[in-house]
C-alpha cells in the first residue's frame, strides 16, 4: 500500500489576554477555504464570516477570490473563499490563481470542503494539499444527501486516517459551523502521505536542492515539475533568480534527459492507489441504492426527448409569474404608494418647472424613483426569485448538457457553455468566467455572444413582463429572433476567425435537488437590496440628466438627427431616444420605460418586439464592457462593443420590414 506516516504537529494558537482576549499586536492567521467547483466553498465562507456571498448549484459562482477578517477562538484570521480547483496540477488559468495563493502566501490553515455524496473525486486534491504539510481541515459537506447516493462516509475513522480534523457539514443550513471554528483552531499536519518510492523521491530531492532556501513547499513545486506542469514555471520566474533558474532548468533537463520512464504517470499511479485505499478504509456504499425522483428527472433534463419540453415548461412557469405575479406587486405598489403621492404633488399647484421635474416625462419621481420601485422592483423580484430556484436546484448545469451540442457546433466548447448560460445571470460575471478558456478563438466567440443576444436577469424578467403586456406571440417572436441572432452570429464567428481546435475539459454536473427555500429567499432578499443599492441612484440621476437633456433643448436635436436611422429605418418613434439613453446607464431602467410606454399605448406590437430586441442586443452594460476589456484586452473590446452596436440596427431594421410583410 502506498501509504507512509508522517510525524503530526499541532498548529499553536496563541493564549488569549487583555480586555479584548486578542494579544496585542497578535498576526492575523490566513485561511484558505478551498476545494472542487460546486462543493459549498462560498457557503462555508458566509458561515464563518457572517458575510453573504451568491451561492448556486453549479460551477462557477465564484470567480475571484474573496477575504474576511473574523475571531475564532480568541484569534484573528483572514479567510480566503476561492474558486474551483481540481488539483494542484493546473490546467486552467482561475486555478492558477488558487494555487498561486497557495504557494506565495503559505495559509496557516487550509480548509479543504468536499461534496461529501462525491467525496472519492475530491481525493486527488486532498492528497496533493496534504504533500503542502500546512495544517488541515477536511469538510464533509451536504451529508444530508450522502444516505440517499447509499452511500456512508464514517468521519471518525477518516479523521483517524489522515490525522486532521474532519467535520460533518450540511452548510447550506448552516450545521457544523461551530464544529468548523473549532477544527480551524485546532488544525494540524496530516499522519498520512502519498509515498513515492525510492526512485521518485530520489528525484524530487534533487530537484528540491536546486531550489532556493527561502521558497516554500520545496518538495510540492518538485513534484510538480515532475509532472510537467505547464504553469509553474511562471510562478518560479517571479521568485526564483535568473542563475537559480537556470540551474533548475538544467538539473530538469538532466532527469528527463536519463529516460527513466514516465515519472509523471508513475506519480499519478501512486496517488490513485492512494485515493483508492483512503475511500475503501472510510466510505461503505450499498449495493442496492433507492433513486428518487430527482435522478430520473436529472436523466431526462439532458435529453433532448423530454429536456426540451422541461425547459419549455420551466420558462412558461418564468412567464405566467412575470405577468401575474408581478402584476399585482405593480397594482398594490401604485395603489399604496404611487397614485396617492402623485396626486399630493399635482394638488400643491407647483410651478411648471418643479413640476415636471418631479413628476413630468422625466421627473426624478416617475422616471427615476416610481419607474425603479414601482414598474422594475416587482419583477425583478419574481423573477429573482425564480432564477434563483433553478440555481439551488442544479437545473442549469444540466441544462448545458443539454445544450452542448448545439453550442459545439458553433464553436463553443463544453467548458464555455456554463459561462453562456450564467449570461443569463450576470453577464459581467459571466463575461469573467471565460478566463479559464485557453484558446483565444473559442474565448472571442464565448464573450461576444455572452455580451451579444444574451439578456441579463434583471432585463429578461422586465422584457418578459413587456411582451405579456403585448401577447404570447410577441414573446415566442423576441424568443426565437434572438436564438438565431446568438446561433447566427456564433456560425459566422466560427467560420471568420481562425484558430486550433477545441479544448477539452472537465465539467462537473451536479444532480438535481429541491431547494431551500430559506437559501433562495434569503438569495432573493440580497439580490434585490443589491439591485437598490447600485441602481436605485442611477435611475434618479439619469432621471435627472434626461429632464436637463431635455429643458436644454439637445435631447430634441439628438432626436431630430437620428430620425432617419430610428424612424425611417427601425420603425420606432422618436421618445426611443430615451430608452437608448438610458440603456447606456442602466439596461433595467431602459427596459421600464420601454414597459412604461406599452401600458401607455406609445409603441404598438411591432414597435414593442423590435424595442426589446434592440435594447437586448446593442448596449452591452458598462460593467460587462469593463469585464471584455480586462478579458480580451481593451482594444478587442472596443472592437467588440462596435460590432455589436452597428450589427444590432442593421438586424432590427431589417427585421421591422419581416415583421411588417408578415404582420400585414
Amino acid at each position: 500500500m502506498a501509504i507512509s506516516p508522517a510525524e503530526s504537529q499541532q498548529s499553536r494558537v496563541p493564549e488569549a489576554h487583555g480586555s479584548t482576549g486578542v494579544p496585542h499586536g497578535a498576526r492575523v492567521r490566513k485561511v484558505a477555504i478551498v476545494g472542487l467547483p460546486n462543493t459549498g466553498k462560498t457557503q462555508i465562507f458566509n458561515n464563518l464570516t457572517g458575510e453573504y456571498s451568491i451561492v448556486a448549484n453549479y460551477p462557477g459562482t465564484t470567480i475571484e477570490m474573496r477575504r474576511s477578517v473574523v475571531m475564532i477562538k480568541d484569534q484573528r484570521y483572514e479567510v480566503i473563499d476561492t474558486p474551483g480547483l481540481h488539483c494542484l496540477y493546473i490546467h486552467s488559468e482561475e486555478e492558477v490563481a488558487v494555487r498561486d495563493m497557495i504557494l506565495a502566501e503559505a495559509p496557516d490553515v487550509i480548509v479543504q470542503c468536499l461534496d461529501a455524496s462525491q467525496y472519492k473525486q475530491s481525493l486527488l486534491l486532498t492528497a496533493e494539499l496534504l504533500e503542502l504539510e500546512t495544517p488541515m481541515v477536511l469538510v464533509l459537506n451536504a451529508m444530508d444527501e450522502v444516505g440517499r447516493k447509499g452511500l456512508w462516509v464514517d468521519s471518525t475513522q477518516l479523521e483517524k486516517l489522515l490525522g486532521i480534523p474532519v467535520v460533518e457539514s450540511v452548510a447550506l443550513r448552516g450545521l457544523g459551523k461551530e464544529e468548523l471554528k473549532a477544527a480551524i483552531a485546532a488544525a494540524r499536519k496530516s499522519s498520512l502521505n502519498v509515498a513515492y518510492g525510492f526512485r521518485i523521491e530520489s528525484l524530487i530531492l534533487e530537484l528540491t536542492s536546486a531550489l532556493p532556501f527561502s521558497l516554500e513547499f520545496k518538495h510540492k513545486i518538485a513534484t510538480l515539475l515532475l509532472q510537467n506542469d505547464p504553469f509553474l514555471e511562471k510562478y518560479l520566474e517571479k521568485r526564483v533568480d535568473a542563475q537559480a533558474l537556470t540551474q533548475l532548468r538544467s538539473t530538469l533537463a538532466n532527469i528527463r534527459g536519463q529516460g527513466k520512464g514516465n515519472i509523471a504517470q508513475a506519480i499519478n499511479d501512486k496517488r490513485n492507489r492512494w485515493i483508492d485505499t483512503v475511500a475503501a478504509s472510510a466510505v461503505r456504499k450499498q449495493k442496492i441504492s433507492y433513486q428518487g425522483l430527482s435522478h430520473y428527472v436529472t436523466q431526462a433534463s439532458r435529453q433532448p426527448l423530454f429536456g426540451i419540453p422541461i425547459f419549455l415548461f420551466l420558462m412558461a412557469v418564468v412567464y405566467l409569474s412575470v405577468v401575474y405575479v408581478s402584476g399585482a406587486l405593480d397594482k398594490l405598489i401604485n395603489f399604496v404608494a404611487v397614485a396617492p403621492v402623485t396626486a399630493l404633488i399635482t394638488s400643491l399647484s407647483l410651478p411648471v418647472f418643479w413640476n415636471d421635474l418631479l413628476i413630468g416625462n422625466h421627473g426624478i419621481l416617475t422616471l427615476g424613483l416610481f419607474n425603479a420601485i414601482c414598474t422594475v422592483l416587482p419583477i425583478l423580484s419574481v423573477f429573482f426569485f425564480i432564477f434563483g430556484c433553478f440555481e439551488d436546484s442544479g437545473y442549469i448545469t444540466n441544462f448545458t448538457v443539454l445544450t452542448k451540442t448545439i453550442f459545439e457546433k458553433i464553436g463553443i466548447p463544453g467548458n464555455a457553455i456554463t459561462s453562456l448560460v450564467l449570461g443569463f445571470g450576470c453577464k459581467t460575471m459571466a463575461t469573467l468566467s471565460t478566463r479559464g478558456l485557453t484558446v483565444r478563438k473559442e474565448k472571442f466567440i464565448a464573450v461576444f455572444l455572452i455580451a451579444f443576444a444574451i439578456p441579463c436577469s434583471a432585463q429578461l424578467g422586465i422584457s418578459m413582463a413587456i411582451l405579456a403586456r403585448v401577447g404570447l406571440s410577441a414573446f415566442l417572436t423576441v424568443f426565437v429572433v434572438l436564438i438565431l441572432c446568438e446561433v447566427g452570429a456564433g456560425l459566422l464567428l466560427n467560420t471568420i476567425l481562425k484558430g486550433r481546435d477545441a479544448s477539452w475539459f472537465i465539467q462537473v454536473i451536479p444532480p438535481l435537488r429541491f431547494p431551500s427555500m430559506r437559501a433562495v429567499c434569503r438569495k432573493t432578499y440580497h439580490r434585490i437590496v443589491d439591485f437598490l443599492k447600485e441602481a436605485l441612484p442611477i435611475f434618479i440621476f439619469s432621471a435627472v440628466g434626461l429632464f436637463i437633456f431635455d429643458k436644454t433643448g439637445l435631447l430634441g436635436l439628438t432626436k431630430q438627427a437620428m430620425t432617419p436611422m430610428i424612424v425611417n429605418w427601425m420603425g420606432l418613434p422618436k421618445d426611443i431616444i430615451d430608452v437608448f439613453l438610458l440603456a447606456l446607464a442602466r439596461r433595467e431602467a431602459a427596459a421600464g420605460l420601454i414597459l412604461k410606454m406599452v401600458d401607455a399605448g406609445s409603441l404598438n406590437y411591432i414597435q414593442s418586439i423590435l424595442a426589446v430586441i434592440v435594447t437586448t442586443i446593442s448596449f452591452p452594460c458598462v460593467a460587462n464592457v469593463i469585464a471584455i476589456g480586462r478579458e480580451m484586452g481593451w482594444k478587442t473590446a472596443l472592437l467588440m462593443t462596435t460590432l455589436i452596436f452597428v450589427s444590432s440596427f442593421i438586424l432590427v431594421g431589417a427585421l421591422r420590414w419581416v415583421l411588417v410583410l408578415v404582420c400585414h
